[in-house]
């Protein structure tokens, strides 16, 4: 497993190697000794796991986050299908406040993508019958759930898509207002 940092201080691709022969292939999706190594925000506990079903391309799913004080860590990797990643950062004070990361996660390219605290993350499909798997080192808080609009205009990198489908809490988000600071 390959562990990459990128421009986003915290945010890391994660690369899994697999090990094939003439029954299929094997590899390794987690080990706790390398991530606490080579992530250094990672908590060593992984509370709760998701998966997502989509059975249309182009559909939206996103940008979701937890507020304080429970800020969730997440592990996400594709196993069916195919998305374009986001993860926009929302912590105060950091190099890339409002910013977008963006990557293709693929059953095909296996990568996953590992998005610490402070971010909203969220998803569009480019494949019908697309599934992600989800880590979470914090458990699901309604009252504490929250969002922000793909396309809101405080993003200063646009999410420049036109989902099909989108749910209307996700449609609905209230935009950033100019006094946002950040979480």
């Amino acid at each position: 497993m390959e562990i990459q940092n990128t421009a986003f201080e915290g945010l890391f691709i994660i690369k899994p190697i697999p090990l094939g022969d003439e029954r299929g292939w094997f590899m390794r999706t987690y080990d706790i000794e390398l991530f606490k190594k080579n992530i250094p925000s990672f908590s060593g506990e992984w509370k709760q796991m998701n998966h997502s079903f989509n059975a249309k391309k182009n559909t939206f799913r996103g940008l979701h986050f937890q507020r304080p004080p429970f800020m969730e860590s997440k592990c996400i990797r594709c196993i069916s299908g195919a998305v374009i990643d986001f993860a926009l950062d929302l912590r105060k004070d950091s190099d890339t406040f409002l910013q977008v990361f963006e990557i293709e996660l693929s059953a095909k390219n296996r990568k996953m993508i590992y998005i610490p605290k402070g971010f909203a993350h969220g998803f569009l499909t480019l494949e019908d019958n697309s599934e992600l798997v989800y880590l979470h080192d914090e458990f699901y808080h309604s009252d504490y759930d929250s969002g922000v609009f793909y396309g809101d205009e405080m993003i200063i990198n646009p999410i420049n898509i036109t989902p099909e489908i989108i749910s209307e809490k996700d449609k609905n988000y209230s935009r950033l207002d100019v006094n946002f600071k950040g979480i």
